[in-house]
């Protein structure tokens, strides 16, 4: 017979899991960063601006506009700030059996954390090829989803997160149709590789750390429509299907004081990334200006719980996240100054998935503005170089979310704000 004790625990690391979906740099857990040219107009315009191989990710329609064979990489610096400040956060200690407690509430105490997150870079890198004046084939490497944070020793909410790291890679081989002179269709088939490791203090005999670890190989589609209705106006339609992972791991407990405390099982857990639709448009004010803009919708709704199970396939728990679909709307201006250079600029407005009720310190999420600049110097007919820069403004909000561990109940109240700042530079090969 399985130990209530120990089932109880494996199932509070299993659901542990939830905090692997979110991170610092975006709202939500996705990133954008994937295509340094884009990013200098806040991704306005992402879907209808085929400029270089980088398209293959947010509209793989848009290899038809580039000829021959096109290279694309990138690397985005990710440089995140997080401030989170205790309102109150508590502890309570319980019957482990029951729940009941059987002690005063009392202050959890500790530092505030510091800043959780390091710089990160984000690479990326894409290849289209012309096969025929109808068709284009292409290969797209990135890695969308992501998170990495680690508080310091003994901080006021190290019962519901110490370390987290979370990493998805995307390969995408793509292909691309030319109907006619002015509508294109393209699609994709996404292999994504998911990595988790989270980790958090408990209280058992003594205090100890629960971590989960735990890896998935699963599959997913885009498809998307460029078209051109008259010249000099493009509207880009791209679709990114949901992908579910059976994350296959392992909960470990350590430290906790006793054998029937600490353990070290099998086990699974989902996790549903979301789909996504992008609608954009870039419209020719002249020869030198485009207007652009975009709305994205995310499926965050899917992620309404996490639930694990045992290796035989009972069900060990189910928490709540209660995330809710979102919207991001983008809008920038494109200016092809000669021949040699082009610059951009952009704005976004970027929406959380999280609610008060359900937000936690692996989640110190909220609403983003982006501010972005970039450009493109074009040294010759084959070689090109992006660069960018975009500062995130996120919304001050607030958490309080309670965490039932074995030998107490802790609840973690404070108030968050941060910003981030992004560095990207690009390379371009075409013949």
């Amino acid at each position: 017979m399985i130990n209530k004790t120990k089932l109880l625990l494996s199932t509070a690391a299993a659901l542990c899991l939830v905090g692997a979906s979110s991170n610092a740099e975006a709202a939500g857990f996705f990133l954008q960063e994937q295509s340094v040219s884009g990013l200098g107009a806040a991704y306005a315009g992402a879907a209808a601006m085929p400029r270089d191989a980088s398209i293959l990710f947010y509209n793989p329609a848009g290899m038809s506009h580039l000829p021959g064979t096109n290279i694309n990489v990138g690397v985005h610096l990710l440089v995140p700030d997080s401030d989170i400040k205790d309102t109150g956060s508590t502890y309570t200690p319980v019957n482990p059996a029951t729940g009941a407690p059987v002690g005063p509430t009392a202050a959890v105490g500790g530092g505030d954390g510091g800043n959780p997150y390091d710089p990160t870079p984000i690479p990326n890198a894409y290849i289209s090829h012309q096969l025929t004046d109808k068709f284009w084939v292409g290969l797209g490497i990135s890695a969308p989803f992501g998170l990495a944070n680690e508080y310091n020793d003994g901080w006021f909410g190290r019962y519901d997160a110490t370390e987290t790291e979370l990493t998805t890679i995307d390969i995408a081989p793509s292909a691309a149709y030319k109907i006619n002179d002015w509508i294109s269709v393209g699609g994709s088939i996404i292999m994504q590789r998911a990595t988790a490791e989270l980790k958090s203090t408990i209280t058992g005999v003594t205090t100890g750390t629960q971590t989960l670890e735990g890896e998935s190989t699963d599959f997913g589609w885009k498809a998307g429509v460029l078209m051109e209705p008259i010249s000099g106006t493009k509207i880009g339609i791209d679709y990114r299907s949901e992908i579910t992972h059976e994350l296959e791991g392992r909960f470990i407990i350590e430290n906790a004081g006793a054998a029937a405390i600490n353990t070290n099982a099998k086990g699974y857990a989902d996790l549903n990334l979301p789909d996504i639709a992008t609608f954009s448009v870039a419209q020719d004010l002249n020869d030198e200006w485009t207007l652009l803009g975009s709305a994205t919708w995310f499926g965050w709704n899917d992620f309404e719980r996490i639930e694990t199970r045992n290796v035989l396939g009972g069900p060990i728990g189910s928490i709540e996240q209660n995330y809710q679909s979102t919207w991001a709307y983008a809008i920038g201006l494109e200016w092809e100054m000669n021949d040699t250079w082009t610059w951009r600029a952009g704005y976004q407005y970027d929406e959380t998935p999280t609610t008060d009720e359900y937000r936690t310190s692996r989640t110190p999420d909220g609403d983003r503005q982006w501010f972005s600049l970039g450009g493109t110097y074009t040294l010759d007919d084959n070689w090109s170089f992006d660069f960018a820069g975009t500062y995130i403004d996120i919304a001050d909000e607030e958490i309080d979310v309670t965490r039932n561990l074995s030998f107490n109940n802790a609840r973690v109240q404070a108030d968050t704000e941060g910003h981030v700042a992004i560095i990207s530079a690009g390379l371009n090969y075409k013949f």
